[in-house]
C-alpha cells in the first residue's frame, strides 16, 4: 500500500474550500482597494509586547470563553478525524505530519476569532455567531485566497513527509504502532527520519508563519490585496525578528501542550492564540 491517500484526502479538502469560494463568488466581484505595503507602517515591538498581547488574548477568551470554546471544539475534532483517517489507511508514518502540518492552516482557521476581537475592540456586542462575520467581509475573497495558499503549503508538507519516509524506510508500512515507534527511536534510519523531517518541517512552518502571522487580521481590518498582506507580514517578521521568533515558539509550544490529552487542550489554546494574534497585528501595523 502506498502513502499517497492522505494527500489525496487533503486534496479533497481543497475542493471543499473551492466550493466555499464559489458560494461567496459575489464577494469576488467587488473590487479590492489596494494599499501598497510600503504605505502601511510596520512598527518595532519588544518582547514585553508579546507578553501584553497574550494578556489581551486571554482577556478576550475570558470574556467569550463559552462561545469560543464551542467554536474551537472543531479543532480537536478535525485532528481526531485526521488521525482516524491515517490509521484506517494503515498510514501510521503520516500521523505526525498530518497533525503537525494542520497547524500550517491554523491562522486561516482562526479568522473568526480575529473578527470577534475586532468587534470587541470597537465596543460592539459579540457572540459566537459573529465569528462567521468574515463571510460578509469585503475582504472575504482575499481571505479565502490566502487560506488556499496555506492549504497548498499543507499538502506540499504532506508530500514532502511521504517522500522522506519512502526514501529512508522504503514502501513497506510498519505492522503496528509499537513497531513503528521502536524503529523510529532505536534505529539510525529512525533518527535520520526525525532529523530530516524536523528540518524540512521547520522550513514549511517558517514560510507559513512569515506570510500569515498578521496577514489575516490585516485583511479583515483593511481592504488590501493578498500580496500586499503577505509582504506586510514578512516585513513585520523582518523588522521584529526576536519578538516574532518568541511568538512562533509560544505558538509551537502551546500547540504541543494543546494536544494533551487527545487534542482537547486545543479548545483553550486555539482561542487564546487567535485572539492574541489580533492584538499582535494591532501593535505591529498602523
Amino acid at each position: 500500500m502506498t502513502i499517497r491517500n492522505p494527500v489525496e484526502w487533503s486534496a479533497g479538502q481543497i475542493r471543499v474550500t473551492a466550493h466555499a469560494l464559489n458560494s461567496g463568488s459575489h464577494v469576488f466581484l467587488h473590487p479590492e482597494v489596494d494599499v501598497r505595503a510600503s504605505e502601511l507602517e510596520v512598527r518595532k515591538i519588544a518582547l514585553s509586547d508579546i507578553a501584553d498581547i497574550l494578556r489581551s488574548g486571554s482577556r478576550d477568551f475570558a470574556a467569550y470563553r463559552t462561545d469560543v470554546m464551542f467554536i474551537c471544539l472543531l479543532f480537536p475534532l478535525i485532528g481526531l478525524v485526521l488521525a482516524d483517517v491515517t490509521l484506517s489507511f494503515r498510514l501510521l508514518p503520516l500521523l505526525f505530519p498530518l497533525i503537525a502540518g494542520f497547524a500550517l492552516v491554523g491562522p486561516f482557521a482562526a479568522a473568526g476569532l480575529y473578527e470577534m476581537s475586532r468587534r470587541r475592540e470597537q465596543g460592539k456586542p459579540v457572540s459566537w455567531s459573529d465569528a462567521f462575520g468574515i463571510f460578509g467581509s469585503p475582504s472575504f475573497a482575499a481571505i479565502i485566497k490566502l487560506g488556499v495558499l496555506l492549504t497548498v503549503l499543507f499538502l506540499l508538507w504532506l508530500a514532502a513527509a511521504a517522500v522522506i519516509y519512502l526514501a529512508i524506510f522504503g514502501r513497506v508500512m510498519p505492522p503496528s504502532s509499537v513497531t513503528f515507534i521502536h524503529d523510529v527511536f532505536t534505529s539510525r534510519a529512525g533518527w535520520t527520519l526525525i532529523g530530516v523531517g524536523v528540518g524540512v518541517g521547520f522550513i514549511f512552518a517558517a514560510v507559513a508563519f512569515a506570510i500569515s502571522v498578521i496577514s489575516f487580521p490585516l485583511l479583515l481590518d483593511r481592504r488590501v490585496r493578498v500580496m500586499t498582506a503577505i509582504r506586510t507580514s514578512v516585513r513585520a517578521v523582518v523588522r521584529n525578528p526576536v519578538p516574532m521568533l518568541a511568538w512562533a515558539m509560544i505558538i509551537a509550544g502551546s500547540l504541543v501542550l494543546g494536544t494533551i490529552p487527545a487534542l482537547v487542550g486545543l479548545i483553550i489554546v486555539m482561542p487564546v492564540l487567535g485572539h492574541a494574534t489580533w492584538h499582535l497585528y494591532r501593535k505591529v501595523v498602523r
